[in-house]
């Protein structure tokens, strides 16, 4: 009696917010109604001839030309809610026949809650899982409510036309976790949908969704000044009537989470605290595998096609290594929530496209966008990282006017790109600041310190202006190049901690990179990717009509990388191409670091701080030691792409 007297209270203190949130609506329409009735009242005493003279006629036709006004624009406001399209996550809905046990296990758990089923049940690309209602129009037509659905526990019986949320599911939980564990997890999920069917309540959770849309409507950019003045009144007033709602919406969500929390813990309770480890667990696992492993593979126009069997290999190897995660790894021998649809591999895949828009922005499909299998993550995507990132280095060092070994007194066998010609350009001399062999010390006025050969010409085509540290493409409001305005890069904030030649190299790959970008921008934006055979057999794939492809990414993971970041990563890339190329080094995968250079099957330790030695102080000691260890060779020439 406990939980059940614990659910009612949720429950009404969920609808008395409710009907308070309500009462904003009627207040306001009220409001809008008010110039209208004080029009009716001049009109009709004026028609009796009880408030005759010219000052009367005069406020009835002042009032009447208000009441006409308030009710225009009342009735704009009115229609741009009704028909405002909500937000709505980006989700990948699974078909009744594509997982019948996974629709059984949940029909199940709302039938011993006594709460309604979800409508349908969706997968996302994040860890936690939740009921959203998609009933507007825009969303597309809901599914038909099942007829066995029962009351709503404590109001009225539930409409046969109103159909029920949509039940969200962290696609990590399904991968990792166990059917047992995903039921008890998703217990006040779907308890979650006795309450929300109550008439008031989804009554008061469809006004605040359409005045949150509505805001987003008016805030769109315009160009019209009418449109702009006429958008501006509706977001305020929207935003006047969501401040009146804040305090009454979040109370009604806190009473329906309460009063679901209170009915859940008659199903596996115990069990969902055992469960709740593995939420935080695979949330770590997820956001490592998509920040060290996915990201690298969708700069390089792959996406991984199994993110979601990625985090359990991220999870098991974490079991492995951390103590705290020992016994984790037992789990592995019961039944995976997986198997409870019928194509687990189809719905990954659909999943990892999903993840790899939101998160990136990259296309639905297209020649430069393409899946990546596990198998071949190391040599499509980490091997060609590398060498692109070498070629790019040795290209803004060519711009630079840097040697290369072929123009100075080396042995023969060692022309073309080399380590060795980095490593020469970075370290700092002990003569003095800024200068090393082959290279001028001093230029003229505005030039940088080792921007220019004072032994022989330079090809115009191959220099250019100082760039600026840029490390993302330019605006469409922004008509000059990158590189347009020169400024000295030991002056940015990004790199700081350079020295004077690191930062001009990293400002060199943060312009050449941002125009790399802005070209792929461009070629996607008039390239028209051809239909998968996938899509056009109606493969599992996002749901378009819910999300705007145009705001991709949503989501983006980081922040862009600073030009000391950019320069880092780039001297390793060489590093490792030289190490695989005259080492015999290979590329491998580390489900939690992401890239790594492997020596007979062992992952290469000690890199980083190496490589930050010489990019922050100059000093190439430390990492040629690592190179000798090794049997690195630096003057031998390296294969690009």
């Amino acid at each position: 009696m406990t939980g059940t007297g614990g659910e009612e209270m949720g429950a009404q203190a969920a609808r008395s917010r409710a009907l308070a949130v309500l009462r904003v609506r009627s207040r306001a329409l009220a409001v809008a109604l008010l110039p209208a009735a004080v029009a009716v009242v001049l009109l009709v005493g004026g028609a009796t001839g009880r408030l005759p003279g010219t000052g009367w006629d005069a406020a009835r036709w002042a009032v009447s030309v208000l009441a006409v006004l308030v009710l225009l624009a009342a009735a704009a406001v009115a229609l741009v809610v009704a028909r405002a399209r909500p937000a709505a996550t980006p989700t990948v809905t699974i078909a009744e026949e594509s997982a019948p046990d996974l629709y059984r296990m949940v029909r199940d758990l709302a039938d011993r809650l006594d709460v309604p089923a979800p409508s349908a049940i969706a997968l996302t690309p994040d860890c936690d899982s939740w009921l959203e209602d998609r009933t507007h129009p825009a969303h597309g037509p809901p599914p038909a409510p099942r007829r066995t659905d029962p009351a709503v526990p404590g109001g009225h019986a539930r409409p046969r036309g109103a159909a029920a949320p949509v039940l969200v599911i962290g696609s990590p939980f399904l991968w990792w976790m166990r059917v047992g564990e995903l039921r008890a997890v998703l217990a006040p999920v779907v308890a979650g949908t006795g309450p929300s069917a109550h008439p008031d309540i989804a009554a008061a959770r469809r006004f605040i969704r359409g005045l949150d849309a509505a805001v987003a409507v008016a805030s769109a950019d315009r160009r019209n000044p009418l449109s702009r003045a006429a958008c501006a009144g509706l977001a305020r007033v929207c935003r006047l009537l969501l401040r009146g709602c804040r305090v009454h919406a979040a109370q009604m969500e806190r009473g329906v989470a309460s009063a679901a929390a209170e009915r859940a813990q008659a199903v596996d309770y115990g069990l969902r605290i055992a469960a709740q480890e593995q939420v935080g667990l695979a949330y770590a696992g997820w956001d490592r595998l998509l920040t060290r492993v996915a990201l690298p593979a969708w700069r390089m126009g792959r996406w991984p096609s199994r993110l979601d069997v990625g985090v359990v290999a991220a999870l098991t190897e974490l079991s492995r290594r951390d103590r705290l995660a020992e016994g984790f790894a037992s789990r592995l021998g019961e039944r995976p929530a997986c198997d409870l649809l019928e194509e687990p591999g189809a719905m990954d895949e659909a999943v990892s496209l999903l993840t790899a828009r939101l998160f990136h922005g990259g296309p639905e499909t297209g020649p430069d966008w393409s899946p990546v299998d596990w198998d071949e993550y190391p040599e499509e995507v980490v091997d060609r990282t590398w060498r692109t990132d070498a070629a790019r280095l040795h290209r803004v060092l060519d711009t630079l006017g840097v040697r290369r070994a072929a123009e100075e007194d080396t042995a023969p066998g060692t022309e073309g790109p080399t380590l060795a010609r980095v490593l020469d350009h970075l370290t700092v001399p002990t003569d003095g600041p800024g200068a090393a062999p082959g290279m001028a010390s001093t230029g003229g006025p505005g030039t940088l310190p080792g921007t220019a050969s004072t032994d022989g010409p330079i090809d115009p085509s191959r220099t250019a202006p100082a760039p600026q540290a840029t490390p993302h493409p330019p605006t469409d409001g922004d008509t000059s190049a990158p590189g347009d305005t020169p400024t000295h890069p030991e002056d940015d904030d990004d790199l700081g901690g350079t020295t004077i030649r690191g930062a001009a190299l990293a400002a060199g790959l943060s312009a050449q990179l941002a125009r790399e970008e802005a070209a792929a921008q461009r070629a996607g934006a008039g390239t028209a990717a051809p239909a998968t055979p996938a899509a056009t057999a109606g493969a599992a794939g996002p749901d378009a009509a819910l999300w705007d492809d145009g705001a991709l990414p949503l989501l983006p993971l980081q922040p862009p990388r600073s030009g000391r970041e950019i320069l880092t990563a780039h001297i390793t890339a060489m590093v490792c191409c030289a190490a695989m190329d005259t080492a015999g080094a290979t590329p491998g995968l580390d489900w939690l670091d992401g890239p790594s250079l492997l020596f007979d099957g062992a992952r290469a330790a000690d890199l980083a701080p190496s490589v930050l030695s010489l990019v922050e102080t100059g000093d190439p000691g430390p990492l040629r030691h690592w190179m000798t260890e090794l049997g690195i060779r630096p003057e031998k020439p390296v294969r690009l792409v």
